[in-house]
């Protein structure tokens, strides 16, 4: 017998289940991949970006709007917080120009393996190949290498993920057993396709840099990515829910020059020089950018500056949901306590990306995974 499940071992489950721990209850850890932690590794593969050090009001803003409960959870255990825990684990930290904090060596597989050691000092088993089956009756179903198991801890954590990277275990396939509670999944923090003209072959895998770009009322100065499948990368990600929801994406290519000196460019004498060429001499846009005007703004219009400030970028919707970072949808937050308990399932405590919530990148889901997986942890220990 076991005092708490947890069920899922991604920075979520892993969380809760250290909390619980730490109150002196028997925890054990299910997780239906053959080994723990698999997508936080891979988001550690170009650098584990754990949070954002910056104000905690500029960090809670960064999730868009939240229920008061939400809210509370994720200013518990902030940026400050997490950074205290990692470093607490043997981990020295930098923080990057942006406010981005990763660990000093650049990748996740050491802190996770620290963790994992402090867990199992702390008497938490993990259990891997252990794939969730729903319930019967009060019991969890697993199915395990073993054969079918059933548990009846004393309470429940489900921290199973979203629906996206089902390689890595996030498959979404957890929201059948709780159908009257999930919201539809759809991607975010994805890139969008676009179906470039042949002239943009040369420019595929090529940055976007110096621009602005809006959908709805976000801006951001962010870069991005022109690739064989679409348009992608962080100023992208950053836009992804405005976009989704329909905003039209429009991309500022000068965004530190006025209307008005663009239009005194303009007018400069051209001579010979072809358009193209007079654009890059008298503007300074670089080659992808001038592409990218020709692919959306052909024909010109006589008057090119309010183009060149607000160009539409065309595209053809998201790019598939198992492609995208995280995912919306999933456990709506109105079907749990403030504490993350599920109304109909009294014991049964829900964290992570699992639920109906989209935090951005930059250090924001992770560090915001965390924070509702230790008060899951807490709440289900209480």
């Amino acid at each position: 017998m076991t005092d708490i499940m947890v069920i899922g071992a991604g920075p979520a489950g892993l969380m809760a289940a250290e909390v619980a721990a730490a109150q002196g209850l028997t925890v054990t850890v299910a997780d239906a991949m053959p080994s723990v932690g698999r997508k936080f590794l891979m988001a550690g593969k170009s650098g584990l970006n754990l949070t954002k050090n910056e104000p905690l009001d500029a960090y809670l803003a960064a999730f868009g709007p939240l229920p008061d409960g939400l809210r509370t959870t994720l200013s518990v255990f902030g940026p400050q917080e997490l950074m205290q825990w990692a470093q607490g684990l043997g981990q020295p930290l930098f923080t990057g120009s942006t406010g981005r904090v990763f660990p000093q060596a650049m990748k996740a597989s050491p802190l996770l393996r620290a963790w994992l050691a402090r867990l199992g000092a702390a008497g938490v088993t993990l259990r891997t190949r252990w794939r969730w089956a729903g319930w019967q009756g009060e019991a969890l179903v697993f199915d395990t290498p073993q054969g079918r198991q059933l548990i009846t801890p004393k309470a429940t954590v489900l921290a199973l993920g979203g629906a996206s990277w089902a390689r890595l275990g996030s498959d979404g396939a957890w929201a059948q057993y709780l159908p009257e509670v999930v919201a539809p999944f759809a991607p975010a923090n994805m890139g969008f396709v676009v179906d470039w003209s042949e002239h943009m072959a040369k420019h595929l895998g090529a940055p976007v840099k110096a621009v602005a770009m809006s959908a709805g009322a976000v801006t951001t100065r962010g870069e991005c990515i022109i690739s064989a499948r679409g348009i992608e990368g962080g100023g992208i990600y950053a836009l992804s829910r405005a976009m989704r929801n329909g905003s039209p994406l429009v991309m500022d290519l000068l965004p530190d020059w006025t209307l008005a000196q663009i239009h005194a460019a303009l007018v400069r004498p051209r001579g010979k020089a072809s358009l193209t060429n007079h654009l890059r001499k008298v503007l300074r846009l670089d080659p992808v950018r001038l592409a990218l005007l020709a692919e959306f703004g052909l024909p010109f219009p006589d008057d090119l500056a309010p183009l060149i400030k607000a160009l539409p970028v065309h595209h053809q919707g998201p790019r598939p949901l198992d492609e995208a970072i995280s995912t919306a949808g999933g456990v709506r937050l109105d079907a749990l306590t403030d504490d993350l308990m599920l109304h109909a399932r009294a014991g049964v405590f829900c964290a992570g990306e699992m639920l109906d919530w989209e935090a951005p990148t930059g250090g924001y889901l992770i560090s915001g995974c965390m924070a509702t997986g230790l008060r899951a942890g807490h709440a289900a220990a209480d």
